[in-house]
């Protein structure tokens, strides 16, 4: 029999999930990547988005927040912000948060408060990965320079941290 993966993810609630997969795909803060079983050990910063893993033939996905993942000894373990399936999306709503928080975003001034900037993109992001899970995804929007360390993208591990000793938003 072949060797498969125990796939858990955690919110603040409690466990959401938990099953025996074939493979899982995670969104980190660096790009995806795949584990499959006897994945060496890893940790690693999750963004906002879309988490997909194989069961057999069928192919299933669900939204996370940002979070960590934990992958040793065939097992995947998430802890999150966030959880969503599919079928628990409701588009109407879902649209609606992101129409009103990209509209309070562009409201900020240059002169907010960087964690005000941090809650909303926060919520841009995740009314959008909720849209991309149900299957309409928002328009690409840009960024700038700025304003991406602030997606969720940052440097957990303080490696790439500014020269100037400031230190990572997380």
């Amino acid at each position: 029999m072949a060797k498969r993966i125990q796939l858990e993810v955690t919110t603040p609630e409690g466990i959401k999930l938990q099953a025996e997969v074939d493979e899982v795909t995670l969104p980190s803060v660096h790009g995806e990547f795949g584990v499959l079983p006897e994945h060496r050990p890893l940790l690693a910063g999750l963004r906002s988005g879309i988490v997909s893993f194989v069961d057999g033939k069928q192919v299933q996905v669900l939204a996370i927040g940002p979070g960590f993942a934990r992958v040793a000894e065939d097992r995947v373990s998430i802890l999150t912000v966030h959880f969503m399936k599919k079928d628990e999306v409701d588009p109407v709503i879902a649209r609606k948060d992101l129409k009103e928080m990209e509209a309070e975003l562009s409201a900020l001034g240059e002169s907010a408060p960087e964690e005000e900037r941090l809650r909303l993109l926060a919520a841009v992001r995740w009314a959008a990965v909720r849209l991309e899970l149900y299957g309409d995804p928002p328009p690409p929007t840009m960024l700038l320079a700025h304003e991406v360390p602030l997606m969720g993208h940052e440097d957990y591990t303080g490696l790439d941290a500014e020269p100037s000793g400031q230190e990572p938003v997380i």
